[in-house]
């Protein structure tokens, strides 16, 4: 079977500056408009029909100064809901919805449930739980009927962030600190232009920052994602490796060259960056993964693909990475694994059960079949 075209599996990737801007930046609030509900008596139910907004901060346990943003994930019934991201602080607020649609500014698991996906869910605080996300780091899960007691008691407190181990590489870069007042000042100015897309003054906010404390590796990073968003690829790489310099165990660099050379098609390139990322991390980045088996895959390198793949299929236990499985299964396909590579493929159609491509998946199928049928029958004839 001929490998697919570059452009297939190239189409699942977002560039994280432009989904960045897409989503108003870190720190951008979700406000979900609330329908008031009642119970079946007509008595307004404590918990489904008032307005909440909650608030808190995200910590993490070893008092280490939280630079990144974090998102804010509701889970109501299994149902997973990204409702907002922390500011630079660690601090967030949003406004808790009680009736969840598809237009709803948040994101919600691929496997939610057709009530979910049509616009019906309706969600009670107290069957509720909430928890931070951030790349490395594992999140105290707080309840929200034991930290809500009334509707006036909105602020659930501190969300404790557990570092991963083993880990080297971190989402936070330990030069932040260092960093003078003046470059602190000149940086939270450009994430807060950047969070409103002013651009061109959010570069020269990280410019100033990174000519005061030339060794701020986040003021860097950002400045690079600034540069790209702006369409100067060229001075996006080399401010991004310019945060390397100043902090090599800054992994948030490595992710975003990465993702330059994935869309330059530069498969060694691509495999490097992974390689290095992954060797200062290997538990926090299941998209890196996929990268660095995207890369082998292409290098032909089949065997090192498929042990990525299966590594990123077992850090992405909710399939937030669905095309992990057709990667996987395509690797499988050049190395005669046809049974293996058809339940992936199926998988992959369970799981992104709406994609575009699910006429080819299925088209792919067709021809595992076939192949398969032309190995048994040519082992057959050697007999």
């Amino acid at each position: 079977m001929k490998r697919p075209l570059v452009s297939c599996l190239l189409s699942f990737f977002v560039l994280i500056v432009p989904a960045y801007a897409q989503t108003g930046g870190r720190g951008a609030r979700n406000n979900n408009n609330n329908t008031t509900n009642t119970t079946g008596m007509g008595i307004p139910d404590r918990g489904m029909g008032r307005a909440m907004f909650l608030s808190g901060k995200v910590v993490v346990d070893d008092g280490t100064l939280l630079t990144e943003s974090a998102s804010i994930q509701t889970i109501c019934k299994g149902q997973r809901h990204t409702e907002t991201h922390t500011d630079s602080h660690g601090n967030f607020s949003f406004q808790f919805a009680t009736r969840l649609s598809s237009s709803s500014g948040g994101m919600t698991d691929a496997d939610a449930s057709d009530d979910m996906m049509n616009g019906r869910a309706q969600r009670d605080f107290r069957e509720c739980e909430l928890q931070a996300s951030l790349s490395g780091f594992t999140s105290e899960v707080v309840q929200l009927g034991s930290r809500l007691n009334t509707f006036e008691s909105t602020d659930i407190g501190r969300v404790v962030l557990h570092r991963m181990n083993p880990a080297e590489g971190l989402t936070i870069s330990a030069t932040s600190a260092l960093a003078p007042p003046r470059a602190q000042k000149a940086f939270e100015k450009g994430r807060e232009q950047e969070r409103k897309a002013k651009w061109e003054e959010a570069r020269k906010s990280f410019e100033k920052a990174v000519q005061i404390y030339p060794r701020y590796a986040e003021a860097w990073f950002e400045l690079g994602r600034v540069q790209v968003q702006s369409n100067d690829l060229d001075g996006g790489r080399h401010s991004f490796q310019q945060a390397l310099t100043a902090d090599p165990k800054y992994v948030s660099p490595y992710r975003a060259l990465s993702e330059l050379a994935t869309r330059d098609k530069q498969w060694q390139e691509l495999v490097d960056l992974t390689g290095k990322l992954l060797a200062l991390n290997t538990v926090g980045f299941p998209d890196v993964w996929f990268r660095n088996a995207l890369g082998n895959y292409y290098l032909q390198n089949f065997p090192a693909a498929e042990k990525s793949a299966r590594q990123g299929l077992k850090l992405d236990q909710e399939h937030q990475i669905p095309k992990m499985e057709y990667l996987l299964g395509l690797i499988l396909v050049q190395q005669h694994q046809y049974q293996e590579a058809t339940q992936h493929l199926q998988q992959y159609l369970q799981v992104a059960a709406k994609s575009a491509d699910t006429d080819e998946v299925q088209a792919r199928l067709a021809e595992i079949a076939r192949l398969s049928t032309a190995d048994g029958a040519s082992a057959a004839e050697k007999k």
